[in-house]
C-alpha cells in the first residue's frame, strides 16, 4: 500500500501563493511569518497560521549571504496524497490517510487573572479533542508562539503561565507526559494589543508514534529543577517519525543550554556555537537510532535547513557567519526576530520541516 509523502518548501509568501509550487502535490498547510497585518487569504483551501514575527533575512546554500528583501516568508508543507480540510472549534485542519496538520489562534481573556495560562489550557484541550475525534493520536511536532513571553503577569512570567496551562491540559486529558512528549518550540512576539491573537499554535500529527530524542549534553526539559517554574517545560529535544519509507526528523527549538543552565551571557557568537553543538549532538543521536534499527545514518548538518529566532536584529550577520563557520558550508536559513523563552538567551535554532526528511 502506498503511504503519504511529506515535502516542504521554504518560500517568500508571494511565491508560496503561486500554484506552481504545488505541481503534483497538495498543500497540507502553511506557517506564515510576517510583521504585516492580514491573513493568508490566498490559502483558503488549507490551514494557514499567521505568526507576527518579523522576517530578518533568508540565506540560501549558494552562499549568496543574507537576503533582507523578503517582508514575509512561508513554510509550506506538501503531500502527494489527497487531503480533506475542516474546522472544529478554533482549529483549522487538513488530513490525509496518515497525516494531520492543524493550526489554532486563541485570544486571551482580557484582564482576567492568568489569562495566558487559561488560554493555553483551553487551546490544548481543543487539540486533544481533535486528535481523539479524527484518530491521529500521535503528535510529531508542536510550534507555539505567544505575546510577551518573558514579561511578568499575575506574579509569574508568561512563559511559565504557558507551561502551567499546557501541563494542566495534558493532565486533564490523561496524556502521560513521558509517553506523549515530543518536539516543540515556544517563542514570543509583541504585546497583545499589537497582535489580535495572543497565542498561536500549529502541530503535525500522525498515525504512528514518533521516537522522542534527548540530547546527552542536556537534562530532559521535563526534569528541570523548580527554579524554572512551578511546572516544567514539556518537550523532547527532537522526535524521529517514520512515514512510509521516509525518516522524518523534527528538532525542537535549541539554545545555548548545557545541563539545564544557560551559557555565554551577552555573547551571541558563543551562544550560536553552543546551540549548534547541541543540534549536532541531537542529529548524531538520531543517526545512532537509525543505525541501531538497521538503517543508514540519514541526516547531516550541511543538508538541513534552519529556522533561526534572533532576539536582537543587529545580531543576524554574526549568527549567520558563525553558522557557516561551524557547519562548514553555506547554509539555508530563515532568520526571524523573536523573544526566546529565557530572557538571557539571544538566539534559538530549530531544523526547518522543509528539510528534515530522508529516505
Amino acid at each position: 500500500m502506498m503511504r503519504d509523502r511529506l515535502l516542504g518548501r521554504h518560500l517568500p509568501c508571494d511565491d508560496a501563493a503561486s500554484d506552481d509550487v504545488i505541481v503534483g502535490n497538495n498543500r497540507l498547510g502553511t506557517i506564515r511569518f510576517t510583521s504585516a497585518d492580514g491573513m493568508c487569504a490566498w490559502d483558503s483551501g488549507s490551514p494557514c497560521l499567521m505568526v507576527p514575527l518579523p522576517v530578518l533575512g533568508v540565506t540560501q546554500p549558494d552562499g549568496s549571504g543574507v537576503n533582507t528583501n523578503s517582508a514575509a516568508c512561508c513554510e509550506v508543507l506538501l503531500t502527494d496524497s489527497a487531503i480533506h480540510t475542516g474546522q472544529i472549534g478554533d482549529i483549522r485542519y487538513a488530513v490525509t490517510a496518515d497525516l494531520l496538520f492543524a493550526v489554532l489562534t486563541r485570544e486571551e481573556g482580557g484582564d482576567e487573572p492568568a489569562a495566558l495560562q487559561r488560554a493555553t489550557e483551553d487551546a490544548y484541550a481543543q487539540i486533544f479533542a481533535l486528535l481523539s475525534k479524527l484518530d491521529y493520536p500521535h503528535v510529531w511536532r508542536y510550534w507555539n508562539y505567544m505575546a510577551e513571553i518573558n514579561e511578568p503577569a499575575d506574579g509569574l512570567e508568561r512563559y511559565r503561565q504557558f507551561n502551567l496551562g499546557r501541563q494542566a491540559a495534558f493532565d486533564t486529558a490523561g496524556r502521560n507526559l513521558a509517553e506523549h512528549v515530543t518536539a516543540a518550540c515556544a517563542l514570543g512576539f509583541g504585546a497583545p494589543q499589537q497582535s489580535p491573537s495572543a497565542l498561536c499554535v500549529a502541530l503535525l500529527a500522525g498515525k504512528t508514534k514518533p521516537v522522542p530524542i534527548e540530547n546527552p549534553r542536556q537534562l530532559r526539559a521535563m526534569d528541570y529543577p523548580a527554579q524554572y517554574g512551578p511546572r516544567s517545560p514539556l518537550f523532547s529535544r527532537a522526535a524521529l517519525a517514520r512515514l512510509g519509507d521516509q525518516s522524518v526528523l523534527f528538532v525542537s527549538g535549541t539554545a545555548s543550554i548545557v545541563g539545564h543552565e544557560s551559557l555565554h551571557m551577552d555573547d551571541v557568537v558563543a551562544q550560536t556555537r553552543e546551540t549548534l553543538t547541541n543540534i549536532e549532538a541531537i542529529v548524531t543521536e538520531a543517526n545512532r537510532l537509525l543505525s541501531a534499527n538497521s538503517g543508514p545514518p540519514a541526516f547531516n548538518l550541511a543538508d538541513l535547513s534552519y529556522r533561526v529566532y534572533v532576539r536582537h536584529a543587529a545580531d543576524v550577520s554574526q549568527i549567520h557567519a558563525e553558522m557557516v563557520r561551524w557547519i562548514g558550508v553555506p547554509v539555508s536559513a530563515l532568520f526571524l526576530q523573536a523573544d526566546v523563552c529565557r530572557l538571557e538567551l539571544l538566539v534559538e535554532i530549530e531544523i526547518s520541516p522543509a528539510s528534515a526528511y530522508h529516505r
